[in-house]
């Protein structure tokens, strides 16, 4: 599983080999990358391409005349996303402050666990059924008995994002580490170092970009099941705003929420890449 993971993923080279490789990583690091003709090209052509979408999607249902109930105008979604933003904003902390604290804590566990499992077999087989089961398990589905336990604040939100994001992380880290070459580690230990200067200047150092790929994925499984939680049960957050802005079929504040959620995701895809080419761009 962690293998079919980590292989979606792209790698984090700062410069392109001698094919010609078309990835969506080539195209953030055209945004992200300095100077050069060709660079500037492709962002004119990625704003190219992004105006005749919007543009043409704004003509297409004006000359439709379709009801903004059933799609609305690229227009009327900006319109809406400025006119609502003194009532999205509140909904937007919340989103992003139960994303961020469930992810770290998932993070930070799934992390300890890679580390414990590479480093103890027996354990490794004590807690592999469970983090199946959590992988295998949709989140959104434990969200009502959470809500049971813990009640309607932000809590049993953070624990499904934790319960998500975890165990991804927990994969590809502990894939990460057991690549580590057997070699270097052979030649550590001629040297005298014990397991802890190991594990902490060979195998985390080589572990980096699976780890960081663990990290995006986590995150973004944790966006997922945030809003998912959010929509299932709470008065607050985004998730709470798009099952509020449905119910009354009001489709640019609708819309508007998916802007901002796709946003995110983005953002958080580009973080980790940008995050990638620095600490794990040795790689390539």
């Amino acid at each position: 599983m962690s293998k079919a993971l980590g292989e979606t993923i792209p790698e984090f080279n700062k410069k392109g080999g001698g094919g010609a490789d078309v990835s969506l990583s080539g195209g953030l690091s055209a945004l992200g990358s300095a100077g050069g003709a060709r660079t500037r090209l492709e962002i004119l052509v990625i704003i190219l391409v992004a105006v005749i979408i919007i543009g043409g999607a704004e003509l297409t249902l004006t000359v439709m005349e379709v009801p903004q109930y059933i799609l609305p105008k690229p227009s009327q979604i900006a319109t809406a996303l400025v006119t609502e933003w003194t009532f999205i904003w509140p909904h937007l902390l919340v989103t992003l402050f139960e994303l961020f604290t469930g992810f770290a804590i998932g993070a930070s566990i799934g992390f300890l666990l890679a580390a414990v499992i590479t480093q103890f077999p027996f354990v490794e087989k004590v807690v592999t059924p469970y983090i199946l089961l959590l992988v295998t398990t949709p989140m959104l589905a434990l969200v009502p008995l959470l809500i049971l336990r813990f009640g309607f604040g932000s809590e049993p939100r953070i624990i499904a994002v934790a319960l998500a994001s975890g165990p991804m992380v927990m994969i590809n880290a502990a894939t990460g580490f057991r690549r580590t070459d057997l070699a270097k580690i052979a030649l550590a230990r001629s040297f005298g170092a014990n397991t802890l200067q190991i594990f902490t200047k060979i195998r985390i150092p080589m572990a980096m970009p699976m780890i960081i790929v663990g990290l995006m994925v986590g995150s973004i499984f944790g966006l997922l099941t945030t809003v998912g939680a959010e929509m299932v049960g709470g008065a607050e957050g985004l998730g709470n705003r798009l099952t509020y802005y449905s119910s009354l079929i009001r489709m640019p504040q609708f819309f508007a929420i998916i802007l901002l959620l796709a946003t995110i995701g983005i953002s958080i895809y580009v973080f980790f890449f940008w995050l990638g080419k620095k600490w794990a761009s040795w790689e390539a």
